[in-house]
């Protein structure tokens, strides 16, 4: 971790052949013999001179215990604020039944369901402001019929009105600000868990979380299973439940390597599906679907065959309607929707108006539960004809896999099943973070004339240990890793840059002792 090495650690610094920072311990400590230790242990020959040849492949390991002690102290209170919004926000689904179940629910499930068209003309007489952007049916037989409008002041925030209408009775239930068919509750806990309400300043914790996140997973995975397979009393069982017996520093440890075992999946696929999206290494995986030409295929909706793909999906609500804010000329909206029905566009479905007098109605099925179904139609408004369509099977794999992570990552994908992974994962991280710091704390110094309030990190230096030809190979997929991840690379430079005039300060201050005395 350290571009320094120290002339010799200082009375109760923990030396570097051990992954969690520990001196080799005797038959009755309690802590474990380490991966790093027993790797080392065979005497390397000496040198000219009297010194000794550390460099074996060896010294992988106090290296990796370095930076996973660094990074688990310092992005730690990031991820821990992760884990927690995170958790917050699994139970949206719940919360919003909850907090809006006046809006999507009816009070009776009647026998015949009115026409959309009725519906919306008793949401347009509640709400006459802006243009039609979308209708929604009902996707449950006790759920309320969406009408989405483009209100001007609300679409520089990228936010709609949604009115919420009884499809039994055409009761307005009513309206609610939403963002992408977000609730106002769930919107500002995705904004909460995404940034903390600070905007584009505030998105830097959650990436720098992510960025972080799998590096401590794959590095706590291969610290954990080379000490178990070091360690002579190690057995399966250990690596997989708490050791039974363990006490202090070593339960500690035992129990933050197992809880991190058995997440780990969940935990890198978090960390994955969150880069897609986040600033900086969201716009390097932006930069590779393009490349490789990555990106769903877009529906054609005009009329002419021309090429704005986008414009079926437009809710800006500019184009002009046959009546003032109304719907366009044409077919209703029940004859749209039953044509998307003819050609197999089942299920919950969104029904976006014309962008224009040239453009298609588009239906695109939004069943977002495994199995997907989020094919799209594009529909002549005068004639009824499907002038164009996208089925799931034509997005590229790349796409697919985009999609069902951020759909996964939000919980949505396999419904409650989902979310109940995703609290368990939070839950964990949660654990794991708090006993971290409780093995920091229990490995203090406790002597009287050796006190401190936290354990010391492992020595640093570590990297002059390493081979030179796994330094040529690892210092540029450092860097490629750096770039891929722009806030890790800044992060571990910044940190590689403290270390060091930290190291400086302490061989300073060794070398004015060592004059003094």
């Amino acid at each position: 971790m350290s571009t320094t090495s120290e002339a010799s650690s200082p009375e109760g610094t923990p030396p570097a052949g051990s992954p969690d920072g520990t001196s080799p311990p005797a038959p009755s400590d309690d802590t474990a013999p380490t991966a790093s230790a027993t790797a080392s242990a065979p005497a390397a020959p000496e040198m000219a001179g009297g010194t000794t040849d550390r460099r074996t492949r060896s010294g992988w390991w106090p290296l990796l215990t370095r930076l996973h002690f660094y990074a688990g102290v310092l992005i730690a209170p990031f991820l821990l604020v992760a884990a927690l919004t995170g958790l917050a926000y699994t139970a949206v689904p719940q919360l919003d039944q909850l907090v809006y179940s006046e809006q999507l629910r009816v009070e009776k499930v009647g026998d015949t369901a009115k026409p959309l068209t009725e519906q919306i003309a008793a949401a347009r007489k509640a709400h006459p402001e802006g243009s039609i952007a979308s209708v929604i049916p009902p996707e449950a037989p006790d759920h309320t019929t969406k009408v989405v409008l483009s209100v001007p002041e609300l679409a520089e925030q990228d936010k709609q009105r949604t009115v919420y209408v009884d499809p039994y009775t055409g009761e307005v239930r009513g309206a609610l600000t939403t963002w992408f068919g977000s609730t106002p509750l769930a919107t500002w806990l995705d904004d909460l868990h995404r940034h903390l309400h600070l905007g584009e300043t505030g998105r830097l914790y959650s990436e720098l979380a992510a960025s972080w996140l799998w590096v401590l997973v794959l590095g706590g995975l291969l610290l954990w299973f080379g000490r178990r397979r070091a360690y002579a009393g190690g057995s399966k069982r250990n690596t997989l439940l708490p050791e039974r017996g363990a006490r202090g520093v070593r339960r500690s440890r035992g129990l933050h390597a197992v809880t991190g075992v058995w997440i780990s999946a969940g935990l890198l696929v978090l960390s994955a599906t969150g880069l897609t999206w986040s600033a900086h290494a969201g716009e390097r995986f932006t930069e590779l679907r393009t490349s490789l030409s990555a990106y769903a295929p877009e529906l054609d909706t005009s009329l002419s065959g021309g090429a704005d793909g986008n414009a079926g999906h437009d809710h800006s609500g500019g184009h002009e309607a046959a009546t003032s804010g109304g719907l366009p000329a044409g077919l209703t909206v029940d004859q749209v929707l039953e044509k998307a029905r003819a050609a197999g566009l089942d299920g919950p479905v969104e029904i976006s108006t014309p962008a224009d007098d040239r453009s298609t109605w588009s239906v695109a099925q939004t069943d977002g539960l495994w199995p997907v179904r989020m094919d799209q139609a594009a529909v002549d408004p005068h004639t009824g004809e499907v002038t164009a369509r996208v089925e799931w099977a034509d997005h590229p794999v790349l796409a697919k896999l985009s999609t069902l992570g951020v759909r996964a990552h939000m919980g949505t994908l396999f419904g409650l099943a989902n979310q109940i992974v995703l609290a368990v994962i939070a839950l964990g991280l949660t654990t794991g973070i708090v006993l971290g710091y409780r093995m920091w704390w229990q490995r203090r110094p406790t002597r009287g004339d050796r006190r401190a309030p936290v354990g010391r990190a492992p020595a640093r230096g570590t990297w002059r240990q390493l081979p030179w030809p796994a330094l040529a190979v690892a210092a540029p997929l450092i860097i490629a890793v750096g770039w891929a991840f722009p806030l890790l690379g800044w992060s571990l430079l910044a940190f590689l840059v403290l270390d060091a005039l930290l190291g400086l300060i302490h061989r300073r201050r060794a070398d004015h002792a060592a004059v003094r005395a």
